[in-house]
């Protein structure tokens, strides 16, 4: 019997961790994670038959967190759920990429800033690690970083967007739309699709990303978990 070939979007952080981002990828057994300080991801196999909750334990170790987007993952009901939320997956095929004279690249001397801006702004996980996933970009305004997005998970062929936040002051000047489209030109560069996840509940967000193309692809939930012990 065949098995049908899983959409590289359809498990992510697998995807990226065996592909793009190999160079990251902590394993034990069937299990990939990338490292704390990086990402929170943790990578199951698509087939639930072939890990264990067991496994993950001694994998992520007592009192270790981790974060899945999948939806068909419940954790045993003794370890604890960190947090829970109803997300979507949105494929920007058809978002029209566009170089942005202000944006600027960001760096390892920049993650005192980017970490600033995120602590403000809670545009979900960012550590300082984060940005050696892929390429941030930033606009400052009288010398101060006051918005920011960048590259997370690569699966073949997909980039993610990802920490998209604008400090509160500077809201409603379409400078994270600016930086989207700056992200998508080069993501479409290389010859790769962007894609992003978002909080279903973050309804201006799922606004804005759509307004510059990204169409829903599929509802996920986000789990954060921690394993029991220590």
């Amino acid at each position: 019997m065949t098995t049908a070939a899983v959409h590289p979007l359809d498990n992510p952080a697998r995807a990226a961790l065996t592909g793009p981002h190999a160079h990251f990828a902590e394993r034990q057994g069937e299990l990939l994670r990338y490292p704390v300080d990086v990402s929170p991801w943790l990578a199951l196999p698509d087939e639930p038959e072939s890990w264990s909750w067991d496994a993950v334990a001694a994998f992520v170790g007592a009192g270790g967190t981790f974060s899945v987007a999948r939806s068909d993952v419940v954790p045993p009901a003794d370890w604890d759920i960190v947090f829970h939320a109803e997300g979507v997956q949105m494929d920007g095929s058809g978002v029209r990429g566009e170089a942005d004279a202000e944006a600027v690249r960001l760096g390892s001397d920049d993650v005192p800033e980017m970490l600033d801006l995120v602590e403000r702004t809670r545009p979900g996980p960012f550590l300082p690690r984060t940005g050696e996933m892929g390429t941030y970009l930033g606009i400052r305004r009288d010398g101060r970083l006051v918005c920011m997005a960048g590259e997370r998970m690569r699966p073949p062929g997909w980039t993610e967007i990802s920490a998209v936040c604008t400090d509160s002051g500077h809201r409603g000047q379409g400078l994270a739309g600016r930086l989207i489209r700056a992200l998508a030109a080069e993501i479409q560069a290389r010859g790769e699709r962007p894609f992003l996840h978002a909080a279903a509940s973050n309804t201006g967000a799922v606004r804005l990303y759509e307004s510059l193309g990204f169409e829903l692809r599929r509802k996920i939930n986000f789990t954060g978990v921690r394993v029991p012990g220590a």
